[in-house]
């Protein structure tokens, strides 16, 4: 089993800009996939932004050119730089991993007008 740790949601204008973590409880081999989702209230639970097991990273059409998926230096982490926040970004954000199909217990991103 693995535990996945959210860090870096919060409240931010229109405009700005947070970087999320995910620290895993153990390595996650690149062979698995690993991102995120979020859930804005009354809406079903979306990617964001994922690596896919074979290398490639996807991201959700809304995000593309605004937001940044990376990896920790160590293994077990993974970031997603976001920026040009705007308030349709307004969601708990989850991070995932394919490895026991894990979640994480999500971090709230609060986007003003």
């Amino acid at each position: 089993q693995v535990q996945l740790l959210e860090s870096g949601g919060g409240l931010v204008q229109a405009g700005g800009s947070l970087t999320l973590s995910c620290t895993a409880s153990r390595t996650i081999f690149f062979i698995n996939a690993m991102g995120w989702y979020r859930q804005a209230p009354g809406k079903q639970r979306e990617l964001v932004a994922a690596f896919t097991g074979s290398g490639v990273t996807n991201y959700a059409d809304s995000v593309k050119g605004r937001f940044s998926l990376s990896r920790g230096s160590a293994k077990n982490t993974i970031d997603l730089q976001m920026n040009s926040l705007t308030p349709e970004d307004t969601a708990v954000y989850y991070c995932h991993t394919e490895l026991f199909n894990s979640w994480g217990q999500g971090t709230q991103v609060t986007v003003s007008s």
